[in-house]
């Protein structure tokens, strides 16, 4: 048998037992001593900073001319998230991730987004979002698909509102409230 074939072979005895080694750090969600799930709500605020000497969003593709609404343009994105509305409060981790304007008809994105803690009781760990954005709505809301750490396991979903009477060209800021079901 070759040494592929062998771990193949080994592999599928460990799926067949439905248990990993006592080796592996891995917890599958049937090993889990704790039978009921955690709510927890959080809420921060992310900038979105648009300068020219130190910007935390830059386009990688631009839109054909002959599309509305920018339709393909897509970013990347690493925010710094905070406690307070102003960019001066306390930082709390990072939003970083790709969007994209996908809607030909209104100024809809997709957006993929990991939360990425590193401050106070959830630093080290992070939550994943995935959905669509309607950026010219109040209340927008898209899905938490998973997490990290605290989150391992994590689903549930993000409300964001654009703070207009704060924001300015150079720096948007978007408020965020999480909430999410995890063990």
């Amino acid at each position: 048998m070759s040494l592929s074939h062998s771990f193949i072979f080994l592999f599928s005895i460990t799926l067949i037992n439905g248990v990993f080694p006592r080796e592996s750090n891995i917890i599958l969600p049937s090993e889990q001593h704790q039978a009921t799930e955690k709510l927890t709500h959080v809420h921060f605020y992310y900038h979105d900073i648009r300068n020219n000497k130190n910007p935390t969003i830059v386009q990688i593709i631009d839109a054909p001319k002959n599309v509305p609404n920018g339709f393909g343009s897509t970013f990347m994105m690493d925010d710094a998230m905070t406690e307070g509305v102003e960019l001066s409060s306390k930082h709390i981790g990072r939003a970083q991730g790709l969007f994209g304007l996908s809607s030909l008809q209104d100024l809809g994105m997709f957006m993929l987004t990991n939360f990425v803690f590193k401050e106070g009781e959830y630093a080290g760990s992070s939550l994943s979002m995935l959905g669509r954005n309607p950026i010219s709505e109040q209340n927008r809301e898209m899905a938490i698909v998973g997490g990290t750490g605290f989150f391992r396991f994590a689903r549930g979903f993000a409300v964001a509102n654009s703070v207009n009477h704060i924001s300015t060209p150079e720096n948007f800021v978007v408020e965020y409230n999480v909430t999410v079901s995890h063990p």
